[in-house]
């Protein structure tokens, strides 16, 4: 009788432990933290296509997430996506007025993010300016779509 409690003991740590792993995966894949949030400020991009980036993709900067997307939004005036990013309050005056922004994709069909790569213009980006400098969103579909109709009238 004694064996089979710490048969059961062990059965229910086991399938705790499971559900445990399971919650910290899904919080790590979404990108949900329960760290208080620090000092940030938010600068714009214009895209004319942002394929598939949603809000809370990573921003990052040489490999570094430096931020998260805080909305995306229509620009009515330009019919472009507007990009809120939130980014790091350490970088708030270091980010040169010529830095550039791109929509990326880790791996083949990974996740889509935003890389940031600065320049050297001696003026730097403050909190709500706009990134004039960005590359849109390269679309699998689209790149495909191009390819057969080339074979096609070839």
């Amino acid at each position: 009788m004694k064996r089979s409690k710490m048969m059961e003991l062990g059965v229910g740590l086991f399938m705790l432990a499971g559900i445990l792993g399971l919650v910290f995966l899904g919080l790590r894949v979404s990108g949900l933290t329960f760290q208080a949030p620090g000092d940030s400020f938010r600068l714009e991009a214009n895209f004319a296509n942002i394929g598939g980036l949603k809000p809370r993709a990573r921003v990052t900067m040489a490999g570094v997430t430096v931020g998260r997307v805080a909305a995306i939004e229509l620009d009515t005036d330009w019919y472009d996506a507007r990009v809120i990013l939130e980014l790091d309050g350490d970088l708030e005056g270091r980010l040169s007025r010529d830095t550039t922004a791109a929509i990326l994709t880790a791996g083949l069909l990974g996740e889509q993010y935003i890389g940031l790569s600065v320049g050297g213009d001696p003026e730097t980006l403050a909190a709500g300016d706009t990134i004039r400098d960005t590359q849109s969103a390269i679309v699998l579909e689209e790149l495909i779509q191009q390819f057969v109709s080339n074979m096609v009238s070839d």
